[in-house]
């Protein structure tokens, strides 16, 4: 594996991490809700709901490093796959939540995924 497309791997799981930390510790405060563009009734009303979403993105997060260190054919097939989870993920939050998101999950994701099959071959 190339280092670029492990470097980008990585990247892409410590921003899962660190949307995990905004959306399951953070939601309420001031940071979070200017991340999200929420507002605190908004942030209060829904805190259960973005920490089990942060959960999920930490589940993101762990497939990407698990990739990102375990020996082929298992580590690529993670990588694609939690690439292709994170891409997907992105396509529908810019759907239904806010466009920013195909630019901030999506791309990297895709550039990601780009970047491991093409080290594969």
């Amino acid at each position: 594996m190339s280092i670029a497309a492990t470097t980008v791997v990585l990247l892409i799981a410590a921003l899962h991490v660190y949307i995990l930390v905004l959306e399951m510790f953070l939601w309420t405060t001031p940071r979070a809700r200017a991340s999200f563009g929420t507002t605190a009734e908004f942030a209060t009303a829904t805190k259960a709901l973005a920490a089990n979403q942060g959960l999920y993105n930490g589940f993101l997060a762990a497939g990407l490093l698990w990739g990102a260190v375990a020996s082929n054919p298992v580590g690529f097939q993670a990588k694609v796959f939690f690439l292709g989870c994170v891409a997907v993920a992105g396509v529908y939050g810019a759907a239904t939540a806010s466009r920013r998101i195909l630019f901030v999950q999506t791309v990297p994701a895709l550039i990601g995924l780009a970047l491991v099959l093409a080290a594969r071959y």
